[in-house]
């Protein structure tokens, strides 16, 4: 009966284990695990003044996430003077009041609270969190004292955030889910996704994996955090739980080519996208033998909107399937709010929008917003009025008035010595003021102002084409797309060389809304016909790359002669230790073709150049150089220089700015239309009389 027993024992443990050991099925995933994404509220800290203050915050609530919990912590300190039992500040969510209190004084440094939010207020996509605050010093009764003074404020930390306990849905294997999820908040935050090649990569490998991180760099929402390029099977990638795998079928990891639905497929006549659910670490897989259409499958995932649409998760690319993003085109005519923009309370509002504009161009003359709004007839009218800005620059105001309270508009000119080029952002101002604040009551849904859709921006742009960083990422991106770019590496690739690739086209995805342009990436021994109609990116040092061997003589920071390091120039003195611990960014003229660029990502070893392509990894670090070339090293200094001569002033054009306005353009069409008429009328009145005069003559 033992012996029974514990045979009976022995083979039940022996099935747990076989159990234990089979693979989950595809989409299946352990307990999900909580975790919490915080949103701070500003990167500095940030006085509120006034009797009324106010402060909106927004944070983002993906529909992949299941809400556990959402707190406001808040740090935070009041005027000494303030009164406890007449002050208070009050939490908004989404338009709704949830949480009140009464700011504490003390001689410590702040005060903390947090609080937590309920789950009805809350919305999938944006949330507005609104800080309210109620400031009171005067204990007087017998008078109103005045809305504005010094001694009301509060003051809140950099430390104040709103913070989010969450746990992530499970994903199915379609390519839609996929690209949802691996472009997540929560992915990007914790660095989950990435995207590999093989080891070695073939060129047509390399364009499609820079094609595919383009489109997942344009959809991150957190720009700052970069989506790394790496090699199929190195230890870096392991850390990735997510990964876009590019790649020839024939060059894949037999364990990954295995998973894919190839049979009946000819891989010479098509291109296979298909996620793949592995332990997990979910994987999108784009293959193809054939290199045409492994680039074109890399395009597809370059485009967001297809991507989206995808519910299976296999799609097959072929000579026929359409993967291209429209046209992008810039409109001349933008409308401010599709819906409408309702601004409440008393004293200072604002609304701002964000108008998205290719880093190379410009803002030309003739361009204009006209805000049409409406508001409350109960305002002091003496003291209220609306103001437009421009990327934080006032522009122009007006005064409300009671007359044109229920239909208003302001039209006004962009200035041009603003010098705005790529996005900016136009805010709607208002100063909503009321008599007597301090003695008015319910103040919930007044006074108010409303901003309606037919709000406009005529937008009138122009190329800036000077080869500067100022202007950068032009010309490797123009409107929009890839222009024409080639990119030469080092004769021996490591990791440095692709952490370069990485820091410059996550920025560069980030800009190229279209998946039409082109990339190539060729031989650092290519000829002048490879590259003559090209914008070349260069990475690599003096040692391990020819084309930069080869134009060391054109270069603004130039190797000694053995290639050992950086030389002093004449706007840098260096020292030949420092030379050789430095990278570079230099942007100059192509020594193949005029009007076409070289950017030289360079620096005596890997770890240096590398250091060079962090300048040009992110919008924060690109606001730091400027010029047309720049050093950097390993504490963190940057130093930027022009070494091309400032342009002269262009040439007149007044007849293209008189071209760029459609009502000086309609008056001269009908001042010459006019004019012709005129000329025509006289010449039939001179032929009339002159018959009238001839037949006279012959009477």
């Amino acid at each position: 009966m033992k012996n029974r027993v514990a045979a009976l024992l022995l083979a039940a443990g022996i099935l747990l284990g076989l159990l234990a050991a089979m693979p989950e099925p595809a989409g299946a995933a352990g307990p999900a695990q909580l975790e919490t994404y915080v949103t701070p509220f500003t990167d500095t800290e940030n006085a509120l003044s006034g009797v009324s203050t106010y402060r909106q915050q927004f944070f983002e609530i993906p529909d992949t996430w299941s809400i556990k919990n959402v707190k406001v912590h808040l740090d935070y300190k009041a005027s000494q003077l303030l009164l406890n039992e007449r002050s208070s500040i009050t939490f908004l969510m989404n338009g709704s009041r949830f949480y009140s209190f009464r700011p504490e004084l003390s001689d410590l440094t702040r005060q903390q609270l947090t609080v937590n939010v309920p789950g009805s207020l809350l919305v999938k996509g944006t949330n507005t969190l609104v800080v309210e605050g109620y400031i009171q010093t005067d204990d007087t009764d017998s008078f109103c004292p005045p809305t504005q003074t010094r001694e009301h404020w509060l003051q809140l930390f950099d430390t104040s955030h709103v913070s989010v306990d969450y746990t992530v849905k499970p994903m199915s294997a379609s390519i839609s889910d996929f690209h949802k999820f691996y472009a997540g908040l929560d992915a990007m935050n914790n660095g989950r996704a990435a995207v590999a090649v093989p080891p070695k990569a073939e060129p047509e490998e390399m364009e499609a994996a820079v094609y595919a991180l383009s489109g997942f760099a344009q959809s991150n929402p957190l720009k700052e955090k970069l989506i790394p390029l790496l090699e199929y099977g190195s230890a870096e990638l392991q850390k990735h739980s997510m990964q876009v795998v590019v790649g020839r079928t024939s060059r894949l990891a037999p364990g990954l080519r295995d998973q894919l639905d190839l049979n009946g497929r000819d891989p010479m006549k098509e291109a296979l996208l298909q996620v793949v659910i592995l332990p997990d670490r979910p994987t999108l897989v784009i293959t193809s033998e054939n290199a045409d259409l492994l680039r074109k499958a890399g395009r597809l995932a370059a485009n967001p909107a297809l991507m989206q649409q995808i519910k299976a998760a296999v799609k097959i690319v072929d000579e026929r399937t359409n993967v291209d993003t429209p046209a992008y085109g810039i409109s001349r005519d933008i409308q401010l709010t599709g819906t409408g923009d309702k601004l409440t309370g008393p004293q200072h509002r604002e609304k701002q929008y964000y108008i998205a504009l290719p880093a190379n161009r410009s803002i030309a003359e003739a361009s204009k917003i006209r805000l049409n709004f409406r508001y409350a007839r109960n305002l002091d009218f003496d003291r209220s009025l609306v103001t437009i800005l421009v990327n934080g620059t006032p522009i122009g105001s007006k005064k409300l008035t009671p007359q044109l309270a229920d239909g208003d508009t302001l039209s006004l000119p962009i200035p041009k010595n603003l010098n705005i080029s790529g996005n900016f952002t136009v805010t709607a101002a208002f100063d909503l003021e009321i008599k007597e604040l301090y003695c008015t009551d319910n103040q919930n849904q007044m006074p108010w102002a409303y901003v309606t859709k037919d709000s406009m921006l005529q937008l009138n742009t122009k190329d800036r084409t000077e080869l500067l960083f100022n202007n950068y990422p032009y010309p490797f991106l123009r409107d929009g797309s890839y222009n024409q770019v080639a990119v030469v590496l080092p004769q021996q690739r490591n990791g440095e060389t692709y952490l370069a690739l990485t820091n410059i086209f996550n920025l560069l995805g980030q800009y190229a809304v279209g998946n039409t342009g082109e990339v190539t990436f060729v031989s650092d021994t290519a000829g002048e016909n490879e590259l003559k109609s090209k914008q070349i990116i260069a990475i690599g040092s003096y040692q391990d790359n020819r084309l930069i061997q080869h134009t060391n003589d054109k270069l603004y920071f130039r190797y000694d002669e053995k290639g050992e390091g950086f030389v002093s120039n004449e706007k840098m003195s260096i020292d030949t230790d420092y030379g050789r611990q430095i990278g570079s960014l230099q942007l100059l003229p192509s020594p193949y073709e005029a009007g076409h660029a070289l950017l030289a990502v360079t620096g005596a070893s890997p770890e240096a150049y590398n250091l060079a392509s962090k300048l040009v990894s992110n919008q924060g670090t690109l606001y730091k150089i400027y010029g047309d070339g720049a050093v950097t090293d390993l504490d963190g200094n940057v130093y930027p220089y022009r070494f091309k001569k400032q342009a002269e002033a262009p040439s007149s054009t007044a007849i293209a700015d008189v071209l760029q306005r459609k009502d000086v353009v309609q008056f001269l069409v009908s001042l010459v239309l006019v004019l012709v008429l005129v000329l025509v009328s006289l010449m039939l009145l001179f032929i009339k009389y002159k018959k009238r005069r001839t037949g006279e003559d012959r009477i």
